[in-house]
């Protein structure tokens, strides 16, 4: 096991590691920017480095100087959490070539899986489902990208090959649109992530968005968690996710779970990670995989009582997985409300002093957030704040706890979006399940 490991991350997430290592007996290491010097995993850390100023660019983005907080507290590896560093696979790979061990997949991995393009490759080839596409980057020929749209069938989507985060799309109805939509999307990818590598797929009208669950040892072995449904965005963001998914036939479940596994072992995954579909008319559709620990990991360990951080951490530092297929099953079902620092109406962001903080709680109400009364909510970086679990045995048990776990949270001082998630666990369709990724956005008027 590690002697001491530093999170590179900040906020809920940052927390979340913390805790894990102390179940551990890990020392612990907080980087922070100046904006962040009062965050709760910097009070509670071994030790803690400020590595820069507010902006995230020259202190979470900064590489060297996390490198240098790695050297000089004698951090053995280095945990990103999400975003930011997470899915960098320079930094994965520095942080290898200085002798520390980076908590995730081999920057090799890292690559294979963040290019959209190879990414489709590999998961053909493992058997993975994947949505009728180009098969490759788009040729700089107007008449040969036509065919390829006739081939796939109208309407299509343009994507860039480096993109994500819901960046580097768009979608074309027609063949007249077709060229200048490829050219536009490619200026746009190239401006965002310096590569207009761009390439097409089926674009599926009503589909929902359903991932899987794996954790993998690098050494052969791999389980699933089974699978998450995460069909509530705004603008491809997501606001609430469950798990498992509902409605979906066992047989067509267990046929991806199976294909996400082989694909792990084939690539030699290490880590946790998830794959990432469109679910539409009974059939999967891969588009990405997250190489790293996902924002909505807590529903699956509620429903399985798999510890994720943790065993990421064991698999990371050299250890075979401690968990087998059989000893992994379905325990009712659990529920995650995304809690942001925003308008609940316009949905700006809505930074500033938390007068007051109270967290819901009861039996099957778990709480995920670094805020505390007094705590000021910086303008500088993503505005989640908080996130609320519930769990039962049933969907409809979990739902209930939820309203009860929303309306007993308290947050003054700023405004949050917990007016909207009260408004959607109330929802008819909702409730009813296997809303698709467009319902929140029409239920919005956006």
């Amino acid at each position: 096991m590690f002697n001491k490991v530093l999170i590179a991350n900040r906020g809920e997430i940052a927390l979340r590691i913390l805790r894990a290592c102390r179940e551990l007996d890990i020392p612990t290491v907080a980087v922070y920017s100046k904006a962040d010097r009062d965050l709760k995993h910097v009070r509670l850390a071994d030790e803690s480095v400020c590595i820069g100023p507010n902006a995230s660019s020259d202190s979470y983005l900064n590489v060297p100087a996390i490198i240098a907080a790695m050297e000089v507290t004698d951090a053995v590896a280095v945990h990103p959490g999400y975003g930011f560093l997470a899915e960098n696979a320079d930094f994965a790979e520095r942080v290898q070539k200085s002798g520390f061990v980076f908590i995730g997949p081999d920057a090799d991995v890292i690559r294979l899986m963040g290019d959209k393009v190879s990414a489709i490759e590999a998961m053909k080839k493992a058997g993975v489902p994947t949505v009728p596409g180009s098969g490759g980057p788009l040729p700089g020929d107007p008449e040969t990208c036509i065919e390829i749209a006739r081939r796939i069938g109208f309407p299509v989507i343009i994507k860039a090959a480096a993109g994500g985060g819901g960046r580097g799309m768009r979608v074309v109805h027609t063949e007249a649109s077709l060229w200048n939509s490829i050219q536009v999307t490619k200026s746009e990818a190239k401006a965002a992530f310096g590569d207009d590598t761009v390439y097409m797929e089926k674009f599926l009208q009503n589909p929902r968005h359903v991932e899987v669950q794996i954790i993998s040892d690098g050494q052969g072995n791999t389980v699933h968690l089974f699978d998450r449904d995460c069909s509530l965005q705004r603008r491809h963001q997501k606001v609430l996710e469950e798990a498992p998914a509902p409605g979906i036939p066992e047989e067509v479940r267990q046929e991806v779970y199976q294909s996400c596994v082989h694909a792990c072992n084939e690539i030699g995954y290490r880590g946790a990670g998830t794959f990432e579909f469109l679910y539409e008319d009974g059939r999967f559709y891969f588009i990405e995989m997250n190489t790293r620990i996902q924002v909505e990991h807590p529903v699956s360990e509620m429903i399985t009582g798999v510890d994720l951080i943790k065993e990421q951490i064991r698999v990371c530092s050299g250890a075979k997985l401690s968990l087998k297929q059989e000893d992994i099953t379905i325990k009712g079902h659990a529920i995650e409300c995304r809690i942001n620092a925003e308008d609940p109406k316009t949905f700006m962001p809505s930074p500033g002093l938390v007068e007051s903080y109270h967290a819901p709680g009861g039996l099957g109400v778990r709480m995920d957030s670094h805020l505390y009364s007094g705590y000021r909510v910086p303008p500088y970086y993503d505005s989640m704040i908080a996130k609320v679990i519930t769990h039962a045995e049933t969907r409809r048990e979990a739902l209930r706890r939820m309203e009860g776990a929303l309306d007993e949270l308290v947050i003054t001082g700023i405004k949050t979006n917990t007016p909207l998630q009260k408004e959607l666990v109330r929802d008819e369709a909702f409730i009813e399940g296997g809303v698709n990724i467009h319902y929140l956005e029409k239920k919005l008027g956006l």
